[in-house]
């Protein structure tokens, strides 16, 4: 079973027991987080899709760390003008362990 999920404006598969980073989602480390923006499920049978999202399907994920990725440095730079400019950025993104993937009995608006 797997289901692809819309999260801070990125689309992701996931599976259950699946780690995955995220854009910043409020929570502390151990809460538990419910994303209702399913795309599509496939249960090995059917697939369900949405129009845009499925409506009565979530995905339960529990916060396993609030962190900052790897630091993007951005240099932009002209040639004979001593114009350079050297800037970075470090984003933000929660990592989710995919506890269960859930859709009522009654959600059947697929193919």
């Amino acid at each position: 079973m797997y289901a692809i999920i819309e999260s801070g404006g990125k689309q992701y598969t996931i599976k259950q027991g699946d780690k995955i980073r995220v854009e910043k989602l409020e929570g502390n480390t151990g809460d538990d987080v419910t994303i209702g923006t399913v795309l599509a499920i496939n249960d090995g049978e059917r697939l369900v899709t949405g129009s845009p999202y499925v409506a009565g399907a979530s995905v339960v994920g529990k916060v396993l760390a609030q962190e900052k990725a790897d630091k993007v440095i951005v240099f932009k730079y002209k040639r004979r003008k001593d114009s350079k400019k050297k800037k970075g950025h470090r984003q933000s993104y929660t990592e989710l362990l995919v506890e269960k993937i859930e859709i009522q009995a009654g959600a059947d608006n697929g193919s």
